[in-house]
């Protein structure tokens, strides 16, 4: 008879579905709490919250759904397996949103000239200290920069000076600076310039 849905058998329900229900829902809370921690580390406290709220909902669904079928170790292993999997999720995610600013800090032995002068001319604010380490002098160089930009700054740091030392850490908040950005067009090129900030 047309319109009628076919009955699930339940024990097909209890031994697949509902496993993977519980698999899809950590998958989704776990990728959420990370995000919500990203958030909550960069002061984001309108964001932080509605994703906590998300969070603990579909938490306490999967949970519950456990509880009402303690028999079924599949229930166990899709908790767990969904809890692994969210978390690359969440990792995947934000390394793809790369929301924030970054400051990377390059030391060189070698002569830097050609790097900085790259990153200048590319946008970016550079600040260079002389420096005296083990094997002598150098170059040590800073560089506020969107996290969306790391990848053309690595890249430079690996063509221009291949053995130079750097390090990367996160910025919570900052004020002013040169950053480089892109001036969209009615055409599908796009082209480059520097803004200031503040002053």
């Amino acid at each position: 008879m047309l319109g009628v849905v076919p009955d699930i058998d339940p024990e097909f329900f209890s031994l697949v579905v509902v496993p993977v229900f519980i698999f899809l829902a950590r998958i989704c809370d776990v990728t959420i709490g990370t995000m919500r921690i990203i958030f909550v580390s960069r002061g984001m406290k309108v964001i932080a919250p509605l994703l906590g709220f998300f969070e603990i909902f579909i938490w306490i669904v999967a949970v519950g759904q456990i509880f009402q079928n303690l028999t079924n170790p599949l229930n166990y292993f899709a908790y767990a397996a969904g809890f692994a999997t969210g978390n690359y999720i969440g990792m995947l995610v934000e390394e793809r949103l790369a929301m924030g600013l970054a400051l990377i800090r390059i030391i060189t032995q070698r002569d830097a000239t050609n790097l900085i002068d790259y990153l200048r001319a590319a946008g970016y604010g550079v600040t260079v200290l002389d420096a005296h380490g083990k094997q002598g002098p150098g170059k040590v160089i800073f560089s506020v920069v969107k996290r969306k930009n790391m990848r053309d700054v690595e890249d430079a740091i690996h063509e221009f000076n291949p053995k130079a030392f750097y390090s990367v850490e996160d910025i919570r908040r900052a004020a002013e600076g040169t950053f480089p950005v892109t001036v969209p067009g009615p055409t599908p090129f796009s082209f480059g310039r520097v803004i200031r900030r503040g002053k």
